[in-house]
């Protein structure tokens, strides 16, 4: 670990970039690709460290799986040709994979167990297990399967009627997955609508799946059949470009192929909300998901209140919106948001501690903060919590403090965005 420092930027962020390919969807096409029998060409994969994982798990249970940075390749006899692996499966830091892939491994024929880094290890389980009891997975790991190292014995699912407890899609892609190979119909119904690829891409590899608002309906009568994808642009790591030229005066920047999936485009409405200048163009959809470009022009902005049926379309995008609204004149406040206390870090509380630290005026509260705005960042030193999305939102904090900001550690960008620092030099010319 070897911290790093960040000076002020004295110029705009301007250019034209694109953005890494999404990282959940990335996750899901090597999935459904892997369970599909034929072959499966994933082009603009995200080469990150979580997609990385989920490539070798597949590997490991006998897939045949080529990556070449973006694009990858995979050739698979189906589900019914996987093997046992003969090692625990490792995730990293990917708590997509291990949440998703503890929908599927309880209905291969054999026994599995699933590990991952210190902060996976942390991360609650029991949300995912819960449902899968249901239904007759049969597994077990720390604190009754809360948490990992959870040991899994395959074996025959029943389909079930679930609610969601939680505004979780990886909860919801889990229980849809399992139903995949559940006897009877799997049915869940959302809160509020969450991120929905995995339903999009189901569709695209041919399963039996019916959406009705929010309530979604799979059963085991279609086999997957190989497709093609083509991955959008990942609108989380755009955020954080988004932001930078939203917050540095006469910025203009273009993010090119961004995915736009309305269940994850909450943070473009927000900006739209504080009255950012934002243009979007050349709109069209692509592997069942769409996508277009993202204008971005600085101007002033103004705080607003984040709440409600919108924190699921921006759940990852909340630190960088804390740094935004820090510029905005008045007062943010975010609501409803207690699902960030259970991602890599306790998110509320990473961000508070570190924009606190750089100058801002921030409230935590249960379940969100309040953001003071309109005020000047220092600079200062600050943690990353080992988090990618809490270490990106420090290096865009530096481009507007008036002195450095030195990070701990900013090692974990490359599990979601491997190219991060190369694309910020391009727009802002002098890193």
């Amino acid at each position: 670990m070897k911290d790093r420092t960040f000076q002020p930027l004295e110029r705009p962020v301007v250019g034209e970039m694109n953005v890494p390919g999404d990282k959940s969807i990335s996750h899901r096409a090597v999935m459904f690709g892997s369970m599909a029998k034929g072959k499966t060409v994933i082009d603009n994969f995200l080469d990150g460290e979580d997609c990385l994982h989920t490539i070798d798990i597949f590997r490991q249970m006998g897939v045949r799986i080529k990556q070449s940075g973006l694009h990858v390749v995979i050739e698979s006899d189906g589900v019914e040709a996987f093997q046992e692996p003969t090692a625990p499966l490792y995730f990293g830091n990917s708590g997509t994979t291990a949440r998703l892939m503890l929908g599927i491994l309880p209905a291969l024929p054999f026994f599995t167990v699933m590990h991952g880094d210190p902060h996976l290890t942390i991360r609650p389980m029991e949300r995912v297990v819960t449902p899968l009891k249901l239904m007759g997975a049969q597994m077990d790991g720390r604190k009754e399967g809360n948490y990992l190292p959870i040991a899994i014995k395959g074996g025959v699912l029943t389909g079930i009627h679930y609610e969601l407890p939680v505004k979780s899609a990886q909860v919801k892609s889990a229980v849809l997955l399992a139903g995949l190979f559940a006897e009877g119909e799997t049915t869940v119904i959302e809160q509020t609508k969450t991120r929905d690829h995995t339903e999009n891409m189901l569709r695209a590899f041919g399963a039996d799946i019916v959406s009705n608002e929010n309530t979604i309906t799979v059963t085991n009568k279609r086999k997957l059949r190989a497709t093609d994808v083509t991955v959008p642009g990942d609108i989380s790591s755009a955020a954080f470009f988004i932001v930078a030229a939203a917050i540095v005066p006469n910025s203009y920047l273009t993010l090119k192929n961004v995915g736009l999936n309305e269940t994850r485009t909450g943070i473009i409405d927000i900006l739209l909300e504080m009255g950012a200048n934002i243009t979007i163009e050349n709109k069209r959809e692509i592997s069942g998901e769409m996508l277009g470009d993202i204008t971005v022009r600085y101007t002033k902005l103004k705080g607003v209140i984040v709440e409600g049926d919108i924190i699921p379309r921006l759940i990852d995008e909340i630190p960088i919106i804390a740094l935004l609204a820090t510029q905005a004149t008045g007062s943010t406040v975010i609501k409803n948001a207690e699902e960030l206390r259970v991602k890599e870090t306790d998110r509320i509380h990473a961000v508070v501690t570190i924009l606190t630290t750089l100058g801002a005026k921030l409230e935590e509260t249960a379940d969100g903060m309040i953001v003071h705005g309109d005020t000047k960042l220092q600079g200062g030193s600050i943690a990353s919590y080992s988090d990618h999305r809490i270490a990106m939102m420090g290096v865009i904090a530096s481009l507007i403090s008036e002195g450095s900001v030195t990070i701990d550690d900013v090692s974990s960008i490359a599990i979601s965005y491997p190219a991060f620092f190369d694309d910020l030099a391009k727009v802002t010319k002098e890193r």
